[in-house]
């Protein structure tokens, strides 16, 4: 690590950076956006912290207009950077409660960014949250804006990234009325083994945040474990969700290097072959074309 680097996450009370990989992966979902914001790393700084530990690519992902018209911005600029883009279920719910046609227009300019370019390789986070959104006019704009990110995913040819929180009924629900997309990544993966297994019958990608490396994980941990090696990705959610040992700290997309490790560890395999699967996983569950080797996007 470099002088500058160390002396940078120290003054700002991250992590010091984990020792590099045994070979580059992608942290699968993060939000560079808000990591400058809460943790005071440029998006820049984020990027070169990643790349020292081997994390070779993330996707950056939106969560409203802003943060997906950034992340398509970014994406555009960086090749290890490809583009998700959505409106967050809890934002659907407030953009509708305050106007149904703020709402509209919103999915319309997501609909537009995904199709911005191959820079742009997801529709997400998208999903079910009711977990901060209870009320019965709430799920049902969630669901409804749903199916509308499940329809623009289908229309470009994109993966669906979802965000699931205590609302897994519905997120199957709306994705058996719809149909599921080709490609679908369940970000955060924060089930037990029977969602998992609902999941993986339809080919779904399981995506791991560091909270699998928490002491309470163990539904997520039996997941991990029933799932076959190459529907699994790994992700950050940066700055939330930090991976032991770090956890109660800001995370980084360089700190999905401690979550990477963890699951070779619990899949009984040797750095090398974890990391070189988790990569390829991470070209398939995004559309392939996109490789910690340098190849195009």
């Amino acid at each position: 690590m470099s002088a500058a680097l160390a002396e940078r996450l120290g003054a700002l009370g991250l992590p010091l950076l984990p020792e590099p990989l045994a070979a580059p992966i992608a942290d699968s979902h993060t939000h560079l956006d808000t990591v400058a914001e809460m943790a005071g790393l440029t998006p820049e700084e984020s990027l070169e912290a990643a790349t020292r530990v081997g994390v070779a690519r993330i996707v950056q992902v939106g969560c409203d207009v802003a943060g997906s018209r950034f992340a398509e911005e970014l994406a555009r600029r960086h090749d290890g950077v490809v583009a998700a883009v959505a409106i967050h279920p809890n934002d659907a719910a407030r953009l509708a409660a305050d106007s149904p046609a703020a709402l509209t227009e919103a999915i319309a300019e997501i609909d537009r960014l995904a199709g911005a370019g191959p820079h742009v390789r997801a529709v997400g986070e998208t999903g079910i949250d009711l977990y901060r959104t209870r009320d019965d006019q709430g799920r049902r704009v969630q669901r409804e804006a749903f199916a509308a990110h499940i329809a623009i995913a289908k229309a470009h040819g994109l993966t669906l990234a979802i965000h699931d929180r205590d609302g897994h009924d519905d997120v199957l629900d709306v994705l058996d009325a719809e149909g599921w997309p080709d490609r679908v990544i369940m970000h955060c993966f924060s089930g037990g083994a029977e969602l998992a297994r609902r999941c993986l019958d339809h080919g779904a990608w399981l995506s791991f945040a560091g909270v699998v490396t928490f002491n309470s994980a163990g539904p997520q941990r039996e997941a991990l474990a029933l799932a076959p090696h190459e529907r699994i990705l790994v992700e950050t959610d940066a700055p939330f969700l930090t991976p032991a040992p770090r956890r109660g700290k800001l995370n980084g997309p360089y700190l999905v290097a401690h979550t990477a490790r963890f699951v070779a560890d619990r899949l009984g395999l040797d750095e090398m072959t974890c990391c070189r699967m988790l990569d390829v996983n991470a070209s398939a569950a995004y559309g392939g074309g996109w490789s910690a080797g340098g190849e195009g996007r």
